[in-house]
């Protein structure tokens, strides 16, 4: 039967493919990703304070797989988001969204293994509404610029349930020999293929990627910032999605993720690198210039995101208020803070640090 885009893909083979998965080329570049899950995950432990990576890495992730679909904020709305409590766009509501299921998922991983309720949970998360496995037809993919279609996926809530239930069957397989990231690739293209929201299933999907990751061993915690790799190669992404679905062009897609998780892996590195250098340098800095304030806990606390406010220090257990108040306006006099009042709030920016987190260049 020719596969039509525009007829529901009933049809969609199940898992795991006929095709042989493991060619020479994507085992090559297994050993590369894996070897850079690994350093990253060395890297992370180096962090006396695990929180501090909890609290940037997965909010640069939810603005890169927010960006996928169209949705964009900046980081710095989400940092002020994240600090505040306060969404101030539509864009950065959602990216926050997107964090909150991120978290809710990777928190489900201490009771619940991956299933189809986690992908409704982190569904739900991400849209802030009950969403169920597709229950009517009418869900299609269309081309952005000419509105064509161009995938129509399976149909029926039974069915759509028999897919996920494959689904799930292939990523628990305890007698598999396939490598767990040939399994991610896999089962994320399967996912996408049974599409089984009526929105946010590439959100939910890229969750499920990382969440997989940790469930097998390849991460620590949610720290990889996979979806900027995707961005970068955004139209990759989607061709080699449909190269699956029209030629089971298998190889061309499992090495495409691949390569952006080892891309994604070696660039995290480099961040967690830049932000231990810096706050080696800022702890000397401030034993230096302002010795008599200094404690471990208010550098912790300027580190935990490039926005603070006079309640975190005593929240910290830094000082009582107006101690708290004195010790961030001295290290404003000293230029190493910046003042800001945004509404009633008066946050105080870690400016360095703040550059250092939009900075999403390549290391050179």
């Amino acid at each position: 039967m020719t596969w039509d885009p525009a007829l529901a893909y009933n049809d969609l083979p199940l898992l795991p493919p006929a095709a042989e998965l493991e060619t020479v080329p994507v085992l090559k570049q297994c050993i590369k990703s894996r070897t850079a899950l690994a350093n990253l995950n060395q890297a992370a432990g180096f962090l006396p304070n695990q929180s501090l990576l909890i609290n940037i890495l997965p909010l640069l992730e939810a603005k890169a797989s927010s960006e996928i679909e169209n949705i964009v904020t900046t980081t710095d709305s989400l940092f002020r988001s994240s600090l505040t409590g306060t969404s101030f766009d539509p864009a950065t509501k959602e990216a926050m969204n997107y964090r909150h299921a991120l978290y809710a998922g990777y928190r489900s991983l201490e009771t619940t293994p991956l299933c189809t309720n986690t992908a409704e949970q982190i569904c739900s998360e991400i849209k802030k509404s009950e969403m169920r496995v597709r229950q009517v037809p009418g869900t299609t993919l269309q081309n952005d610029s000419t509105g064509e279609t161009i995938y129509t996926p399976p149909v029926g809530e039974d069915l759509l349930r028999e897919k996920l239930a494959n689904w799930e069957t292939f990523i628990h397989n305890q007698e598999s020999e396939l490598d767990p990231l040939v399994v991610m690739a896999v089962s994320h293209y399967q996912f996408e293929a049974i599409h089984p929201f009526t929105d946010g299933n590439g959100r939910t999907g890229r969750v499920l990627n990382l969440l997989y990751l940790i469930s097998a061993g390849l991460l620590e915690t949610p720290i990889l910032y996979h979806s900027r790799s995707i961005i970068k190669r955004k139209a990759e992404y989607y061709q080699n999605l449909n190269g699956v679905t029209r030629t089971g062009d298998w190889q061309s897609w499992i090495l495409y993720i691949l390569e952006t998780v080892e891309e994604a892996a070696l660039w995290t590195n480099h961040k967690i690198t830049e932000i231990r250098d810096l706050k080696r340098n800022t702890k000397a800095w401030l034993k230096e210039n302002a010795s008599k304030i200094y404690s471990a806990e208010l550098l912790d606390v300027l580190f935990s995101q490039p926005y603070c406010r006079i309640q975190d220090l005593v929240e910290a257990g830094v000082a009582k208020r107006q101690a708290a108040s004195t010790y961030l306006h001295l290290l404003v006099n000293l230029g190493l803070l910046e003042e800001e009042k945004v509404g009633r709030e008066k946050l105080f920016i870690h400016k360095s640090y703040l550059t250092l987190l939009l900075n999403e260049s390549d290391p050179s």
